[in-house]
């Protein structure tokens, strides 16, 4: 069932941080400093955007620019939008929600210049990967230990011109 329409999609502010930081902890096992969230929001702020329902913050998805050679082929330097964390708290997930983040995030950074976008992702995180799978991503390696606690990451791509989610 989508419910988004219940949903209001807007650009993070200062005043979400405590809320934002909250959902991380909650959500993620990675979980970033105060200082990490103001850093990302520096870099990109129209592609930091949260979801709220009824004045409560109940995800976000948090991005930065970078430049690097392509993930998708080519020995070629591109503009990339690095998705750099996305959450939606338990009880609103199922509703369209991380979609509608990320498809506003992918629109933001193309409208920053990137030409592709990316995301790591832990290779046990089975509803992320269909997730992203789904709004077209594709897995363009595996790095061991990633994560803190040991667990390989994917790292996950795609082109912004190939993007197939739909925009808010």
């Amino acid at each position: 069932m989508n419910l988004v329409s219940e949903v209001i999609f807007r650009r993070f502010t200062t005043m979400d941080l405590e809320r934002v930081m909250e959902i991380n902890r909650t959500c993620l096992p990675e979980n970033y400093s105060a200082h990490f969230f103001l850093d990302i929001y520096a870099n990109c702020p129209e592609a930091f955007i949260v979801a709220e329902v009824d004045r409560e913050v109940v995800g976000y998805v948090m991005c930065r620019m970078e430049s690097g050679f392509s993930d998708l082929g080519g020995f070629r330097l591109v503009r990339k939008g690095h998705i750099v964390s996305l959450a939606v708290k338990s009880n609103f997930r199922r509703r369209g929600i991380a979609t509608t983040l990320m498809s506003s995030a992918i629109s933001a950074l193309t409208a920053q210049g990137a030409s592709e976008a990316f995301v790591e992702v832990r290779v046990t995180n089975g509803p992320a990967i269909n997730l992203y799978q789904k709004l077209g991503f594709r897995i363009v390696k595996r790095v061991p230990r990633y994560y803190l606690d040991g667990v390989d990451a994917y790292v996950m791509s795609i082109s912004t011109s190939q993007f197939r989610g739909s925009y808010m």
